[in-house]
């Protein structure tokens, strides 16, 4: 594992309790950072939390929430005193239906925890790293957000949109200290594989040159560089982590 400095430095990581999330906490923690997980499954973020030996911090968060992650932000600011990095994970991927069969119910709760999730908790914090004039933001998009998956509308939407959320606040913010970036990974094997239909999964993988899905440490190593202090003349910018399938 190549050594990134993160030391003294205090991140947020959302949907931490489990898979990329967990992963990228991990890697930032290894890397010198204090973590603060966030995620709605309390019972899972406690397991989470006591992996790391003490030291880390956890909130029971719903990022589609407002008043949840104003809570969350100031539980982990009593605890650390500031907040350094933030990266946002939480998310779902809605039911494998076509368009023209997708509940609305379904639609809109994609989109409240994978997009206004997102904006939320990136608007949580802007005005804390801008009082300290440094920050970095990751998003965690996804390759559907790039070339929108069929059966996945609602999924592919919200992640295009977390693509132009982050182009819009980098650009924002680009003349300040605070860097804001996406990655957009293809299929990674995780607990999120259950929420989707095996066709869909077979699907994925077929698109993806190296025939193989791949790894939450993976993505986690470059999520933990763009957050750190020498990730300094990217902002706005999406990274891609699909093994070859990204068309632009």
């Amino acid at each position: 594992m190549n050594q990134l400095d993160l030391r003294g430095r205090n991140a947020v990581v959302t949907g931490g309790a489990a898979g990329i999330g967990f992963a990228i906490a991990k890697r930032l923690s290894a890397s010198g950072a204090r973590v603060s997980l966030w995620d709605r499954n309390a019972e899972a973020l406690v397991e989470a939390r006591d992996s790391f030996g003490g030291g880390a911090h956890s909130a029971a968060t719903d990022v589609a929430d407002e008043t949840s992650v104003n809570a969350a932000r100031d539980s982990t600011l009593a605890a650390f005193g500031r907040v350094d990095v933030l990266v946002c994970s939480a998310g779902i991927t809605g039911p494998n239906v076509t368009t023209w069969d997708y509940p609305l119910a379904d639609w809109k709760q994609v989109l409240d925890i994978n997009l206004t999730g997102v904006f939320l908790c990136n608007k949580a914090w802007l005005a804390h790293m801008r009082a300290n004039d440094y920050g970095r933001i990751v998003n965690i998009a996804s390759i559907a957000g790039k070339e929108g998956n069929p059966n996945a509308s609602a999924y592919s939407a919200s992640k295009a949109g977390v693509i132009a959320l982050t182009k819009s606040l980098g650009k924002e913010l680009a003349t300040t200290s605070i860097r804001v970036n996406c990655v957009t990974p293809a299929a990674v094997k995780t607990g999120m594989f259950s929420q989707m239909t095996q066709q869909h999964i077979d699907f994925m993988l077929s698109k993806i040159p190296m025939a193989r899905f791949g790894e939450v440490e993976e993505i986690a190593a470059l999520v933990a560089w763009l957050c750190t202090e020498e990730c300094s003349f990217s902002t706005g910018a999406v990274f891609d982590l699909s093994g070859g399938r990204a068309v632009y």
